[in-house]
């Protein structure tokens, strides 16, 4: 099974993403859609594919894959099915560095402003962790840390809510922290994939340092295994590929929890296994909510964090119970 699932998993996505294509409001079918995308024959069929839905499905493929990769290495590193990438405050650090530039106008001066803005609250959030976590801090001392700069991002993120007064800007907040992937163009997709193709290089040469690491830190190291090293690259990786996600499509949360979790069975719990089977499955699992909220109320526009919120947090509860039935 194991052998096969990558297979599957990427002839899934590759399906998901041609219904991607061809679904939307325009009402064009498919041949007409291909023929646009393809040829660029017609004006206004071509905007919509080229402009609009590939960038879209574009986006949904980085992002699941970002989120899933970056769960799995979490999880991994951790050694806890219940960690996720949100864990050590990159996510929270992004959307405060958003939020900032929607609420003082400068998102709306310059066109890529607001996820510019997002990468650097990512970076600021990863500054801060290394320093607090220090040198030879351990994965409890990572997780503290990252507690610490959520909480504090989370924070100042209501503090600029609470005192925004713009009723627009703060609904306009409100909205993208809800995340989405509307109205998003090719510059997104070019400005979030080195990001995340980077992120995801980094974590996945550390594959084997994971799996080693599942015997303990104290056998990890008498295997070879840089543990300060790991945890370095592993918070890089994680912020490089979550950050430049969060940066492009706001706040999606649950699927670096759910999708690992629902795949670690089928892989035997290694982690090597686990990193592309996870990255594959999350982009697989963005883009059917992005699918579902085209067909799920289109008139009113709901978000894609809203749904897989919705999705996840009911396998989230059934974790949690299995969780305490196994008495862990």
């Amino acid at each position: 099974m194991t052998r096969l699932l990558l297979p599957i998993l990427s002839l899934l996505v590759a399906g998901l993403f041609a219904a991607s294509l061809l679904i939307g409001p325009a009402g064009l079918s498919p041949v007409d859609s291909l023929a646009a995308l393809i040829r660029g024959d017609r004006l206004a069929e071509t905007l919509v594919m080229r402009e609009i839905r590939l960038p879209r499905a574009l986006l949904a493929v980085l992002v699941g894959a970002a989120l899933g990769l970056a769960g799995a290495a979490m999880q991994g590193y951790l050694r806890n099915p219940l960690a996720e990438p949100g864990l050590i405050g990159v996510s929270g650090s992004a959307a405060l560095g958003a939020v900032l530039a929607l609420q003082t106008g400068f998102a709306g001066a310059y066109l890529f402003a607001l996820p510019l803005s997002a990468l650097a609250g990512a970076v600021v959030a990863v500054l801060l962790i290394l320093m607090l976590a220090g040198a030879r801090g351990g994965s409890i001392t990572l997780i503290l840390a990252g507690i610490a700069v959520s909480a504090l991002a989370g924070a100042l993120t209501s503090l600029v809510l609470n005192l925004s007064p713009n009723p627009f800007a703060a609904s306009e907040i409100v909205f993208w922290m809800m995340g989405s992937l509307v109205d998003r163009s090719m510059d997104h997709v070019l400005l979030a994939a080195p990001f995340i193709a980077l992120g995801a290089l980094v974590l996945l040469t550390q594959a084997r340092a994971l799996d080693a690491l599942t015997l303990g830190e104290d056998a990890a190291a008498s295997m070879g295994v840089h543990l300060a090293r790991l945890r370095l690259l592993l918070v890089l990786g994680v912020a490089s590929m979550v950050g430049a996600a969060t940066a492009v499509a706001g706040a999606i949360g649950f699927v670096g929890l759910v999708v690992p979790h629902v795949l670690r069975p089928l892989v035997g719990a290694r982690p090597s296994a686990l990193l592309p089977a996870s990255a594959i499955g999350g982009a697989a699992l963005v883009l059917m909510a992005d699918i579902a909220v085209r067909l799920i109320l289109p008139e009113r526009d709901l978000k894609l964090g809203v749904l897989t919120a919705l999705v996840g947090a009911p396998l989230f509860l059934h974790l949690i119970y299995k969780t305490r039935a196994q008495g862990l």
